[in-house]
Parts: structure tokens; sequence; C-alpha cells
């Protein structure tokens, strides 16, 4: 062998190792931790009343949302809560593969505490009727059976965003009596009742006109069938030429559709010890927009009347008079929403460097990898994730938002003990 042969395989070997470290370095892991050593065992998550809270979060989108949702997932995430992914049927199932791959890679403590799922077998994605509810519905009691000893049900959408860390929210939560739920609700029947005469003439006008322009009645009244519930691939829907009366054996409610609801509820919900649930369920499975109505009228119509706050702990924007969506957020709220106190924040486009910069200075997270917190004991450096490392995942550190978070939270409870109750209106 020559002399050049014998520095040959040496030099292939480091170049090899080198390029694995860089390649490692790219993919957002500790070098360390991914090519020399095990990853840490999952530490004990305490759950019950004298640990902090956990939720149990839905991230929902269509077609081209997987990537959103990914980046949605890191910024949420927490080995304490558990988490349920679902791409409506308009995606292509290599979309969903995609998705599913891109999680079991996406930080290794992941796959270590396996609390993150997708749906493998989606509903439809239809804009209007009972799709939407039923697969919130079925989403909700997958994620009990994942683990049912979460305290919060959140449902988030590709185009949400969180404004504070998850430490940030699991601090504040931890005073907050656990049997509430967040639901924003009205029951006034000529709430926002203006609709412009030129698209009131028929439904399918309708729908063009914003939830909060239309009055109840023609929310209610029209009965609707949703073809995404026995149509693969269908996201249309069809309306009877008969209407009818607005019910009088319970109350109707109606707001936000997106909640954040304690697990005794969802419970109540999905098993339905009483037949109210179930009542209301077949009454929604006909209305227009379910999900703006079937939680908060199975709320306040029942025990849980007096355990709901009416707010859904979002920041949302809207135009003057309002349209049929909320505004896009881009960097000119940037001061708002950090000043807002509240946890979360619609709608993003995939693109907004707002989010960037949400990232940047509220969540300090690194591009593809998750939020760090306390739990996270690596050491951060360009080349190294520090989430890739963790010890106690019981203990929290909380940032500046969480005292924001925390102003807002006792104003609004406070508004919600000063009434005698949020469901009387």
């Amino acid at each position: 062998m020559g002399a050049a042969d014998k520095w040959l395989l040496p030099l292939v070997s480091v170049s090899f190792v080198s390029l694995m470290l860089f390649l490692s370095a790219l993919s957002g892991y500790s070098a360390s931790s991914a090519l020399f050593a095990r990853l840490p065992p999952p530490s004990y998550v305490r759950r019950g009343a004298a640990a902090p809270p956990s939720f149990a979060y839905l991230l929902s989108g269509g077609r081209g949302d997987g990537r959103r949702l990914l980046r949605l997932l890191l910024a949420v995430y927490h080995p304490r809560n558990q988490y349920l992914l679902h791409l409506s049927a308009d995606a292509p199932e290599a979309e969903r593969l995609d998705l599913a791959a891109a999680v079991a890679r996406a930080a290794p403590a992941i796959t270590a505490f396996g609390n993150v799922d997708v749906v493998g077998r989606p509903a439809a994605g239809t804009p209007m009727g009972s799709s939407g509810l039923a697969a919130t519905l079925r989403a909700a009691a997958a994620l009990l059976r994942l683990d049912a000893e979460w305290d919060w049900f959140v449902t988030l959408s590709a185009a949400d965003y969180p404004l504070l860390t998850q430490d940030d929210l699991i601090h504040v939560f931890s005073s907050v009596p656990r049997h509430l739920n967040f639901i924003d609700h009205t029951s006034d029947i000529g709430w926002k009742e203006y609709v412009l005469s030129e698209l009131s003439k028929n439904l399918a006008a309708l729908v063009l006109v914003s939830p909060i322009y239309c009055c109840r009645s023609q929310r209610v009244q029209p009965v609707i069938v949703d073809a995404g519930i026995y149509l693969a691939g269908r996201n249309q829907f069809f309306q009877s030429t008969e209407k009818r009366a607005t019910p009088d054996g319970f109350k109707f409610f109606t707001g936000s559709p997106w909640v954040i609801l304690n697990r005794r509820f969802i419970e109540y919900c999905i098993f339905g010890w009483e037949n109210l649930p179930r009542t209301l369920l077949m009454y929604f499975t006909n209305v227009m927009l379910p999900l703006e109505g079937y939680f908060h009228s199975v709320a306040c119509n029942s025990d849980f009347r007096n355990f709901t706050v009416n707010n859904d702990l979002r920041y949302v924007a809207w135009d003057d008079p309002p349209q049929m969506e909320p505004r896009f957020l881009n960097i000119t709220h940037y001061e708002e929403i950090v000043e807002s106190g509240v946890p979360f924040a619609r709608k993003f486009r995939e693109k907004e460097y707002l989010l960037d910069r949400i990232d940047e200075k509220i969540l300090q997270r690194w591009r593809h990898r998750p939020v760090p917190g306390a739990w996270c004991t690596g050491r951060k450096r360009w080349f190294s994730d520090p989430c890739s490392q963790w010890s106690n995942v019981n203990i929290v550190r909380p940032g500046p938002q969480a005292e924001k978070f925390r102003r807002y939270m006792d104003r609004i409870l406070e508004e919600s003990k000063s009434s005698n109750s949020s469901c009387a209106q």
C-alpha cells in the first residue's frame, strides 16, 4: 500500500463524519445526540390537579396546508400536551403521508414522547355543513382515547399562530379553574341581522356574507345537506326548499367556531350521558355553520352554562364593515398583538413576515425547530437544537408574554364572575 493509499481511508472517514455533522445541523438535530448518543428517555409526565395542566390540540387544514400545520405544531409543541393533525379529504394522500413523515423527523421529543398523531382517514373539507363538526367531534374522541388526562381541548387552523410559548400558556392556566370553557357566544336573536338586500335574495348568495353579518334566522332556518358526509371529495352542500322554525325546545347560541373546552365537557359531548348533546347533534347536522353553534348551544343549555367564559382567547382584526372573513394580519399588527395579551391570533398567510417576527421576538423559535422551554436542556448553538435533550417536563419557565396573558385572563374571568351567567345573552 502506497503512502497516498494509507491516508485515503482516514480522509474518506473524516469527510463522511463532517458531511453527517453538516446534514444534522441543517435538519435541526443536535449532532452529538443524533450520531453518537441515544436519545434521552421521556421523563415522567405528572398529571392531575396538583400537576401543571396539559392541552389536547386539534390542528386542522386543507389541501396545501401540510407545511403550515407542521410549522404550527412546532410553535405550540410541548411534551406535556397531545396533538392531532388533520388534513381534510381534499388534500392528496401524498401530502398527508409527507406531513406524517415530516412530523416523525421534526423533533426527537415527538418520537420519544409519542404525543403527535396525524389523521389517516380524513373528513371532507366542506366549508359549510356537518362535515367540520363531525371531524371535530371525531378528533376530540380520538384525543380522549390517546390520552384521557389532558385538561383542555384547543382547536386551531393552519391560518392560526400562538402569541406566547407553551410555558407561558401552561403557567397562566395553572391558576385557572379546570372546569371552565372558553367559547365566544351570544343568543341575541337580532344579533348583527343587517343583510345587504342584493345578497339576501337566496342562500347561495347569502353564504358570501360574513357570518357576523347574517341574522340568526338566516343561519338556522335553512335546511342543508352536506354532500361531504356521503360522497368522497365533495365540498358542496344542497339546500332544501323548505325552512324550519327557530327551535323552542332549546335556546340557540352562536359565535366563534374556535374554542377551548375542558375535558369534562368534551366527555359530555362525546359520551352523552344525557340526551341533550345527541339531540343538538341531530339538529345541527342540517345547519349551515354548525361549528358556530353546536358547542355554544350544548354548553348554554346544560349544567355547563355557569362554567363558560364568553371569550375564545383569539386576536382577530375585522374590516369595517366586517367581511366574510377577518383581515389577514401583517407586520403593522405586531405591536398590537404583543400588547393584547391573548394567546392565539388569526388569520395569517403562509409566508407572512409577521410569523417570522413572532418566532424571533416572542417564541424565540429557530427555523424547523420547536419552541424552547424549561423542558429543553441542550445547549443552544447554531448547529444544535436545545430541545433534542430534556429533563423535567413538569416545570415551566414563563416569559414576558405570560404576565400580559395573566392580566388579560384575570380581567375576563372577573368580567365573567360579575355577570349572573355568561349564557344569559
